[in-house]
């Protein structure tokens, strides 16, 4: 058995709803959830995930005006998919669970773990191949060993207790196994001092990100940086910042060019090099647990 079987648990992310008036991730108000004029589809989640709502906690797929944010998270799990070929793998942190499908598909096994209950049963309806588990990342409710792959995507930079999250990661893997983590690069990602999101507790940098994992237990054996292609960078060119013309309002504001080129952003728009790490907009790091 993989799981323990007599864990309760208790919030450890950071959340801060406070009846949802949290606005979405960098500027978009409650707009972004529900529509400023009828009909606007691509402002309105609640069509494509009637139980999931869209706070800036997480990526929805298939909400066009999320589409951008939604392919930058799928390029990191393709990345990472390789990595989890043949192996018992856990995704720490799991969101809508599109990802770790994503990895099942190469897997031998994947178990989820969200501490969202609406999250979790969503995960086990709608992703039939993957194991979906409510649970802690403060106690990740595995036996010791049980896993050779964690998987844990644009979460660490949520937790209030980033080393005793990543000791439990060590812990429920096998020795040499792996650790596959992406974060935001602190950066570009977020203004000096404090996270942009507010949902995020501590960014990154990227000599920040190896000595968190060196402390931990854990040899990098890749750092990678996520960035634009050259397509997104002719929208770069075109918008000024694709990015920063999305955070400048919500989505019924937009103009309708930015509407097509954001529904049309693919997973191949981006890309990973070793190079330059300190401008690029995530961090993918590979790590193996050392004994």
């Amino acid at each position: 058995m993989l799981l323990e079987s007599s864990e309760r648990f208790a919030v450890t992310s950071h959340r801060r709803r406070q009846g949802y008036f949290m606005r979405r991730v960098w500027s978009a108000p409650r707009a972004y959830v529900t529509p400023a004029r009828p009909g606007c589809g691509a402002c309105d989640p609640s069509a494509v995930h009637p139980t999931l709502e869209l706070t800036g906690e997480r990526t929805l797929p298939g909400i066009p005006a999320e589409n951008y944010w939604f392919r930058r998270h799928e390029a990191a799990y393709d990345a990472v998919a390789p990595f989890c070929a043949g192996a018992v793998v856990l995704e720490a942190g799991c969101g809508e669970g599109y990802g770790a499908d994503r990895i099942a598909g190469a897997a031998q096994a994947v178990v989820a773990i969200d501490y969202d209950p609406s999250a979790i049963e969503h995960v086990a309806a709608a992703y039939p191949r993957v194991a979906a588990v409510r649970g802690n990342l403060a106690r990740l409710p595995l036996r010791a060993g049980a896993v050779n792959v964690v998987a844990t995507l644009q979460v660490l930079e949520h937790l209030w207790d980033q080393p005793g999250f990543l000791a439990e990661c060590r812990r429920v893997l096998r020795p040499a196994g792996t650790l596959l983590v992406t974060t935001p690069n602190r950066l570009t990602f977020s203004p000096p001092n404090r996270p942009l999101n507010p949902f995020h507790h501590r960014e990154l940098d990227p000599d920040e990100l190896l000595g968190l994992l060196d402390a931990a237990g854990f040899e990098v054996t890749r750092l990678l940086g996520l960035r634009h292609g050259p397509r997104l960078r002719r929208l770069d060119r075109l918008f000024g910042s694709v990015v920063d013309a999305q955070l400048a309002g919500p989505p019924a504001t937009w103009h309708r060019e930015l509407h097509r080129a954001v529904a049309a952003v693919r997973t191949s728009d981006f890309v990973l090099a070793a190079d330059n790490l300190d401008s690029c907009l995530d961090l993918l790091a590979v790590a193996v647990r050392r004994a």
